[in-house]
């Protein structure tokens, strides 16, 4: 016999520093809620309804936030690290210098955001749609963009090394003075991306 768990209405609800570490909050209404400087460690979000969530320094590490809805959700000082943001729809979202060390964003839509000074150390990114992103001095040691869509991204200065990038799409990307030190580029389209100044040793083509 199938039990039924009621969804749980948090529609602008204030739950600002709040410990909800490790709660079941999956397909959760929390439209317009305040979760600043919540604990969210932990925590199941997916599914749940984050339009317009203010996320602001929220802890969300190894939060599952998979197939939630987060359109125009504040993310300033939220701690990502090994959450699982798996396709979900980020466009255009304001990442700059967020923490998302080791987080699972595999089959996201990024086109257009701004993850500028962010922390993507080993993030799993395959399959993203990054077109137009902002990455410029990130921090992208050893992550897998393998079959991503980088173009036109700005990348200048970000640390690529190590990083999976065989057959994105980086044509007409700017990785001026990016590191891609070690970094696989098998199979990448390089039509028209700008590498001058960049890092290139032990790379492979």
């Amino acid at each position: 016999m199938t039990t039924y768990r009621p969804v749980s209405d948090l529609t602008r609800a204030n739950l600002s520093n709040a410990n909800l570490s490790g709660s079941d909050l999956s397909g959760a209404f929390l439209r317009g809620a305040t979760l600043a400087g919540s604990d969210l460690s932990g925590v199941n979000l997916s599914g749940a309804n984050l339009t317009e969530v203010n996320l602001t320094g929220a802890d969300l590490f190894n939060a599952d936030l998979s197939g939630a809805t987060l359109a125009g959700a504040l993310w300033e000082g939220v701690k990502l690290a090994g959450a699982n943001l798996s396709g979900v729809n980020l466009s255009g979202a304001d990442l700059t210098n967020v923490n998302l060390r080791k987080a699972n964003l595999s089959g996201s839509d990024l086109a257009g955001a701004k993850l500028d000074g962010a922390d993507l150390t080993g993030a799993m990114l395959s399959g993203a749609n990054l077109k137009r992103a902002n990455l410029e001095g990130a921090d992208l040691k050893r992550a897998s963009f393998r079959l991503c869509d980088l173009s036109w991204a700005e990348m200048s200065d970000a640390d690529l090394s190590g990083a999976d990038l065989s057959g994105a799409d980086l044509s007409g990307a700017v990785l001026r003075g990016a590191n891609l030190a070690g970094a696989d580029l098998s199979g990448a389209n390089l039509t028209e991306v700008d590498l001058s100044g960049a890092t290139l040793t032990d790379c492979k083509f």
